[in-house]
């Protein structure tokens, strides 16, 4: 057909460069209005339709394929494929610009298709965070190394269309590249593997707060990415971990506090050994009007009376025999006061326990769990149960060390 218009052009005296000339700017024109006209079409009419209907869905998928651009890059194909139908019959006649203009095209497409594509993995990644499986298990690694791959492969494919070559050719002779593969890509490779063994073994997630002190992290996890695992920290900084080293190095995931719905207390009261002594009868008789001693008092009193009768203890001596203490009396009275306290957990630990004496005084240790992981609530509760142990602990005469300060000092001297 080209033909004949060239031939029929001369026919009316047009020499026949000319003839050419017109023939492939008409030609070239009328490619340029359909591939306008396809465009027109793809985006004002087609990809409007499209937005329209993804508005009016229930899902919100195809929201989320909307705003990663995914339909609107795929509209960048309609022109390219009306330019790699059309334009090689219009310049047939000119065999080197139809390769090097269908090489260009599909160059295009390819390109066009990867970056939709590209949408389209990062679409399935955020529709993936929507479900809470997501936590546990995070694809963000996975779907950035089969972007990584994505790229190469639409690289090779590039690069075989400008060479002429079929990928297979290029790939056989990847093979003398590998070591230098590894080396420009070892973080990825590196991070990808690691990324493997954090999800198989649930070593870290979305929304765990982890403890690294090798990168001073102390937070929530973030992202988890192919080379790198962000941790917003309680300061509200971000610290950029290594995917590798999370598996390299010693690192503290408190997951496992979260979901056992409690978290620690054990903290140490320090008394002054001084002040341990035993209880005498007046004492006695003082603590046992504290309703939560009253079973515990009556009980040790006469197990301590039964002992000393069987054992024909001479009491004319305190040393002689069992008798109570002040001190022991105070870890019965904490003892029972966090089993009845409404925030303690009663099926976790819960010990109120000496610990070795020492310069400091006597450590009384609490070690209890409360019944929320809240950072602010559990802060409380705490605060609120060592308020009423060191307000109750003169009434056992017993004294909280601490170091003496220039106060006590000066009042000695005086």
């Amino acid at each position: 057909m080209i033909d004949n218009l060239i031939e029929w052009l001369v026919s009316l005296s047009t020499p026949a460069g000319w003839a050419q000339v017109i023939v492939l700017g008409a030609g070239v024109l009328l490619v340029a209005l359909l591939a306008w006209l396809a465009n027109l079409v793809a985006k004002q009419i087609i990809l409007r339709l499209v937005k329209y209907l993804v508005a009016r869905t229930a899902s919100s998928w195809d929201d989320t394929f909307q705003e990663r651009n995914v339909f609107g890059r795929l509209s960048h194909l309609a022109p390219a494929i009306v330019i790699y139908l059309t334009l090689p019959l219009v310049i047939s006649a000119w065999p080197t610009v139809t390769t090097v203009a269908v090489k260009l095209t599909q160059i295009y497409m390819i390109t066009v298709g990867l970056l939709a594509l590209h949408g389209l993995l990062s679409a399935a990644d955020d529709i993936y965070k929507t479900f809470e499986t997501s936590k546990q298990i995070p694809l963000t690694s996975f779907l950035q190394v089969a972007k990584v791959a994505l790229w190469c492969i639409g690289g090779i494919v590039v690069v075989a269309i400008v060479v002429d070559k079929t990928p297979l050719y290029l790939l056989s002779g990847l093979g003398a590249l590998t070591a230098v593969l590894m080396i420009v890509f070892k973080d990825p490779i590196l991070g990808f593997v690691a990324g493997i063994q954090l999800s198989a073994n649930e070593m870290v997630a979305i929304g765990d707060w982890v403890e690294m002190p090798s990168h001073k992290a102390d937070g929530n996890v973030i992202e988890v990415a192919l080379t790198t695992v962000k941790v917003r920290n309680w300061d509200k900084t971000i610290t950029t971990i290594p995917t590798y080293d999370l598996i390299s190095r010693p690192f503290k995931n408190w997951k496992g506090m979260t979901q056992a719905g409690g978290r620690r207390i054990r903290r140490n009261l320090y008394v002054d050994q001084n002040s341990v002594r035993f209880m005498d009868d007046e004492a006695a008789c003082g603590a046992s009007k504290i309703q939560l001693l009253q079973d515990y008092l009556e009980r040790k009193r006469a197990e301590v009376a039964t002992y000393n009768e069987q054992h024909e203890v001479d009491a004319s001596s305190q040393v002689n025999g069992r008798r109570l203490t002040n001190v022991g009396t105070f870890r019965a009275y904490v003892d029972a006061y966090l089993r009845t306290h409404p925030r303690i957990r009663q099926d976790l630990t819960l010990l109120v326990r000496q610990r070795d004496p020492g310069p400091h005084g006597l450590p009384i240790q609490i070690y209890a769990f409360t019944d929320t992981t809240a950072w602010a609530e559990y802060e409380g509760i705490q605060s609120d149960i060592f308020d009423h142990v060191l307000a109750v602990l003169p009434e056992f005469g017993l004294r909280v060390f601490q170091d003496p300060t220039g106060l006590d000092w000066r009042e000695r001297g005086e």
